[in-house]
This record gives C-alpha cells, sequence and structure tokens, in this order.
C-alpha cells in the first residue's frame, strides 16, 4: 500500500504502541498500512458517516486484516472506551473539530498514551488548546501534499500549564527550532497571505483597525522568525 505524503508522516509518528484508534479514518488506510508492517497489532477504524465506514470494512476485508482491525461508526473518540487501545489518530478535520473531540472524551484521552493530530485548517486554535490546558506537545512535523501544508502534532494529556508567548500557537516553537528547510518556506507562504490580508483592509472601523494592528504585529514576527534560517 502506497500511502500519500500526509498519510505516510502521520504513519511515522506512531510508535512504541500495540494499538490505536483512527478517528475519521475514510478508508483505513492509516491502520491497514500500520498492522500489515508491524508497526502495530490491532486498530479501530472510526468514523462518524457510515458510508466511510463501509469503505474501511471492504479495505480490511481485502487486505485479510478483518481478525486485527475492527470498523466502528461513531463521533470522535466515543468509539473506544478508556484504555481499550494506546493512543489515537485525529485526522484531517479542522482545529476547532480536533479540539472538541479531545475537550468532550477527557477520560479516553487520559488514558492514551499519545494522540497524533492533523488539522486541516486552524492548527493555531489546536495549538492554542493544547498549551492553554497544560496539555503537552512531544513533536510535531510538517509535510507538504499536492502543493498544500499540513502540521502534524503529537500529543498527550498532561496537566502542566506553562506560559508561553501567543506567536507560538500561530508559529510551532518546535518547527522552529528543527530549522527545516520546508518550516522556512511555509512560513514565507504564512507571511505572503497575512500581507495580502493587510492589503485588502480598507476599511476605516474600529475593527479593521485593530485587526491590521494585530496583523502588523504578525507580519513583523514572522519576518522575524525567517531571519533565523
Amino acid at each position: 500500500m502506497v500511502l500519500s505524503e500526509r498519510l505516510k508522516a502521520i504513519s511515522e509518528l506512531i510508535n512504541n504502541v500495540n494499538s490505536i484508534v483512527d478517528v475519521g479514518t475514510d478508508h483505513g488506510y492509516i491502520p491497514i498500512y500500520l498492522v500489515k508492517n508491524n508497526i502495530i497489532d490491532f486498530a479501530v477504524a472510526s468514523d462518524i458517516n457510515k458510508g466511510p465506514v463501509e469503505k474501511a470494512k471492504k479495505n480490511i476485508e481485502n487486505y485479510n486484516l478483518g481478525n486485527k482491525i475492527v470498523a466502528r461508526l461513531g463521533g470522535g473518540l466515543t468509539t473506544v472506551k478508556p484504555k481499550e487501545v494506546e493512543a489515537a489518530v485525529i485526522a484531517g478535520m479542522g482545529g476547532n473539530l480536533i479540539r472538541d473531540i479531545l475537550e468532550d472524551s477527557k477520560r479516553v484521552f487520559k488514558a492514551l498514551n499519545y494522540v497524533v493530530v492533523q488539522p486541516v485548517q486552524n492548527p493555531e486554535v489546536l495549538r492554542e488548546y493544547v498549551y492553554n490546558s497544560g496539555y503537552t506537545i512531544i513533536d510535531e512535523i510538517i509535510v507538504k501534499d499536492e502543493e498544500k501544508y499540513y502540521e502534524i502534532m503529537k500529543i498527550k494529556y498532561d496537566n502542566n500549564k506553562k506560559e508561553i508567548d501567543p506567536i507560538y500557537y500561530e508559529v510551532s516553537e518546535l518547527l522552529l527550532n528543527k530549522r527545516q528547510p520546508l518550516f522556512k518556506e511555509y512560513l514565507q507562504f504564512k507571511l505572503g497571505k497575512y500581507i495580502r490580508v493587510y492589503e485588502n483592509l480598507t476599511e476605516e472601523t474600529e475593527l479593521a483597525r485593530k485587526r491590521k494592528e494585530e496583523l502588523e504585529t504578525l507580519i513583523s514576527r514572522l519576518k522575524e522568525f525567517l531571519q533565523c534560517f
């Protein structure tokens, strides 16, 4: 099985566990890949929609993995009990939704060794939630797949709140410290995006003025970070 760059990067963060739940599994590719390659022994492939669950079941059968992967219909982490699996993958949905899934199933989240999360938008919302809740970000990676950038975080439940500069909700401190060329490219992409937003803010309202001030600060910090490479 050949995974996309995004799914491959997610799979590479799975280690030192024997079982996972893949939330929003779609075709069940990640559980199938992990079991086929002997990275894990057991997986739950779950999705809130019936269509993806049926697709996952078919693929699981095609690979003769019905004794190692079970497909379940349900939302978020509600398809598993605390300690039923050791880790979770929550990928391919918005940062707000991933935040809500973790918050709504805290008993399950607490019992997991870690969760690999990959927001398709609003990674800053998810990172802010993680930091403000005192959770630990174990690792972060960035990948480019079909001309889109994806930030992938490996987090675990903790109760270790610490003060952090809010800029690191927007810009991953871990990725910044890794100094990868792809992250520099991503920062340049973000900088261009925010400059365009700033230039298009032509209203003379108080709200627009405040937003322009926020964007000026953000643009300045992004330029500062780019000097680190």
